[in-house]
């Protein structure tokens, strides 16, 4: 077997090993979701995950996937393009591990966004199920915060589909004063 063989058998053991059913890491587009959703879909209706299941892996790695979007310090615009839309790197990936579905996602944040994310979480984090459910039809009724891309409901979204309370990180910020942010709910 030859150089890139081999690696790629080694990357496919590893895979197997840690029940790896979605894998993603670039950069990141409305039009790229769109067609990862469709990929999820059907990864988790291949790997046995029941209706109500699949909905909350869907519409978690949606959220995830959207936030990498709308707040991935890292973008990417064509030069002299301004009206195609642009492109933000992250990663994400779903695993599976006896019965349980983990989604992570990371991707770069600036320390401004690190310092906006971090008390979010940490109050999420100390919500009950009954208090994210409470918030979320309250969020649904509010208006926009200004400083919210979408309607502010991603992180409730995907800690009301979450079975446990969601995990997060943020790495030691580099020279730049960029951090990777890191993500993982547990479904």
């Amino acid at each position: 077997m030859s150089g890139i063989q081999t690696e790629w058998a080694e990357f496919h053991r590893y895979v197997e090993r840690r029940d790896v059913i979605f894998y993603y890491v670039g950069y990141f587009s409305q039009s790229i979701i769109a067609a990862m959703a469709d990929a999820v879909k059907l990864r988790a209706e291949y790997a046995g995950a029941m209706g109500q299941t699949r909905r909350k892996l869907f519409s978690s790695f949606v959220e995830m996937a959207q936030n990498i979007v709308h707040y991935s310090s890292d973008l990417h615009e064509k030069e002299g393009r301004a009206t195609e839309p642009s492109m933000r790197h992250g990663a994400v990936f779903i695993s599976l591990t006896d019965g349980v579905y983990y989604l992570h996602c990371a991707n770069p944040v600036d320390s401004e966004m690190a310092d906006k994310l971090r008390p979010k979480l940490e109050r999420l984090r100390s919500l009950t199920i009954d208090e994210i459910k409470a918030e979320y039809k309250e969020m649904l009724r509010a208006e926009t915060p200004p400083d919210s891309k979408g309607a502010g409901l991603g992180f409730l979204t995907v800690a009301r589909d979450a079975s446990a309370p969601l995990d997060f990180e943020f790495s030691v910020p580099d020279a730049d004063g960029a951090s990777t942010f890191y993500l993982r709910a547990t479904i």
